[in-house]
């Protein structure tokens, strides 16, 4: 008998081919038999929907997402319900509202359990079978177990999971994050773009300058580089056999980036791109057809319920949103999702506390410290040319009245028309043909920060001690009280002769909580509040509660009363924590810069060592930017 010899190579590539049809016949077999779809979600970072061709004239081309909107469903108006990372992204785990959950501040300076009961929406999956992995942004303000993702990391792939084990992976691209815009002179002005710095849109609020122009242009180029990290994914989902039996969607993590968009609660901050691709075999999964476009709401409270409907597993009652996808979502009328609610409180050392209702064609944002300017000094933003130019701008009053609002006060309420003011310029809330509008969004809104209840209500240092363990239940303990304090919030919204006596008592009430509250009330009515200038200098000076006195002295110095430097500093010191000081120097911030001629200096040796090691942390922000007064 002959024997013939193959040839090592030959055996090698026969070897190869035959593993390859194997696995491809494989795939074939378990996606027909799998009962349940893979998920994917494909996320860029800080970019709303306004840079994107697909929802915008000017945006950028993103062939990519593109294509698979033409055999997706588009969503028109997608949110996010925060402006920021830590906060998006721990509503998007949890299901929940983050003032509701305790974490609404970016960054966390401790982080919170989830509520009683709760999982992290991947552990249900997980049980039910599903092999998670995430690649590889967290970001959570929650404690996090270790059941959460099979594998969370820059490896993380779905590859890894056992034959025919239905998936869920997210994939992460940060191209489009703020720090790509963290460029400096030089940089700008060696680097040329693909977009067309003299034709790209500007928006309204901001300059018409060179910077701004490169700068809007430079992040449509990004845009365009993660359009092609997306197709090189899908791509490779398509190769793997995986696109007819997996459930794709891309979205961005919030708005942004550019100046007044991400870590503000307008629509630049919120409004994200949102794209759902639902194959085929699972067609009956999704209420709308492929290639169309909705204008259905969702917001990040709906992707966790979303999720597990598509895979079949129960919702649990703790979560506050609702699917939008899955068996058990009828062929509703996209009319009936119409409404949706925002939130933003501190980006990094930046305090703010404003709130929002958009239904329909209409967005009511409740601002309850109005007298804080947006654009208040803010280390991470003021890293960004663009930033530092409008700022100097303003200062050299080269700006329309538009672009100057960054830097003024801002009115206790607003009300837009999105559809004929997108970018949320023109105030309609004195109009008196908007009366009935404005009235339903404030109540709709007064009575969501009540129900949940929202904790943002009370200051974050003492929300930290007292109810971080166990913030939903603090928030129920405390239900009456925290509605107490929203209705002396709510007392900015009348004339100050009906108030007057209401805040009047506030300030005289044995709760500090109830005084903190009437002195910001004071603080936005302005020189209206005078009669109360006595009272506020008895506070700043003899309160029992710190952040009651620097509540007074922020009260007084803004409306032009002198506050000795010696007592700010005596408030300073009596901080009990990091969170406090940070508080309390953020209202010395906001006094520095809206005030011209008042200087302080604070001694860094007056605080702990490690609240100023690293160039990040907040305190150390605080303090270098109070003592130099620059950008």
């Amino acid at each position: 008998m002959r024997h013939f010899k193959v040839p090592l190579l030959s055996f090698v590539l026969l070897f190869s081919l035959s593993t390859f049809i194997a696995c491809k016949e494989e795939s074939k077999i378990t996606a027909k038999e799998q009962k349940t779809p893979n998920i994917v979600w494909l996320v860029s970072e800080d970019n709303s929907k306004h840079f994107l061709k697909l929802y915008e004239e000017g945006g950028a081309p993103m062939p990519n997402i593109e294509a698979l909107a033409e055999k997706g469903i588009v969503f028109n108006n997608a949110f996010s319900n925060a402006p920021v990372c830590s906060v998006a992204r721990s509503t998007i785990i949890s299901g929940c509202y983050a003032p509701r959950v305790g974490t609404q501040y970016h960054r966390r300076m401790k982080f919170a359990p989830l509520p009683d009961g709760l999982k992290m929406f991947p552990e249900y999956l997980r049980a039910a079978g599903y092999y998670t992995s995430n690649n590889a942004k967290e970001d959570y303000n929650f404690v996090k177990s270790d059941s959460v993702w099979d594998d969370s990391s820059r490896e993380a792939t779905y590859k890894n999971r056992k034959a025919g084990q239905p998936f869920f992976h997210v994939q992460n691209f940060g191209a489009t994050h703020e720090g790509q815009l963290h460029f400096s002179k030089n940089q700008m002005d060696s680097m040329s773009t693909r977009t067309s710095t003299e034709n790209v849109p500007l928006f309204p609020y901001h300059p018409d300058t060179p910077t701004f122009r490169y700068t809007n242009a430079y992040y449509r180029d990004l845009n365009q580089k993660v359009d092609a990290e997306i197709g090189e994914f899908i791509n490779q989902l398509e190769e793997d056999g995986l696109m007819e039996n997996t459930i794709v969607f891309y979205y961005g993590d919030h708005g942004g980036v550019l100046p007044r968009s991400k870590g503000y609660i307008y629509e630049s901050g919120l409004n994200v791109p949102m794209v759902v691709y639902v194959p085929e075999k699972w067609k009956h999964l999704s209420p709308l057809k492929m290639g169309t476009r909705t204008d259905a709401f969702v917001q990040f409270i709906d992707l966790a319920p979303t999720v597990l409907n598509l895979a079949g597993v129960e919702v649990p009652e703790q979560i506050d949103g609702k699917a939008f996808l899955g068996e058990t979502v009828s062929n509703e009328n996209p009319a009936g999702r119409n409404t949706t609610f925002g939130y933003a409180d501190r980006f990094d050392e930046k305090y703010d506390l404003a709130r929002s209702i958009r239904k329909g064609k209409y967005k009511y944002i409740r601002n309850y410290q109005p007298f804080t300017i947006d654009g208040l000094f803010n280390f991470y933003r003021y890293k960004m040319l663009a930033y530092k130019e409008w700022q100097q701008l303003f200062d050299e009053g080269k700006l329309n009245e538009a672009q100057e609002q960054f830097f003024k006060a801002r009115s206790p309420e607003a009300l837009y028309d999105m559809e004929n003011d997108p970018h949320e310029i023109h105030n309609l809330a004195a109009e008196p043909s908007h009366q009935s509008t404005l009235l339903e969004l404030r109540s709709n809104l007064q009575q969501q920060v009540k129900s949940m209840p929202d904790l943002s209500f009370y200051p974050e240092p003492y929300f930290i001690e007292a109810g971080l363990s166990n913030p939903v239940v603090f928030g129920q303990e405390n239900k009456i009280e925290i509605a107490e304090l929203i209705d002396i919030a709510d007392l900015s919204l009348k004339l100050f002769d009906e108030a007057k006596m209401d805040i009047e008592n506030a300030l005289n009430s044995d709760d500090p909580w109830k005084r903190y509250w009437g002195l910001i009330v004071c603080s936005s009515f302005g020189k209206e509040s005078y009669p109360f200038f006595k009272m506020g200098v008895q506070l700043s000076k003899y309160d029992k509660n710190n952040l009651v006195r620097i509540r007074a002295a922020e009260f007084l110095m803004l409306h032009e009363q002198n506050v000795p430097n010696d007592l700010l500093l005596e408030i300073i010191k009596n901080a009990k924590s990091e969170t406090e000081t940070n508080l309390i120097l953020n209202s010395i911030a906001l006094i520095e810069t809206v005030r011209p001629g008042f200087e302080i200096n604070i001694p860094k040796s007056i605080f702990p060592p490690e609240w100023l090691e690293k160039e990040g942390d907040l305190v150390r922000r605080r303090i270098e930017f109070i003592n130099e007064n620059k950008i």
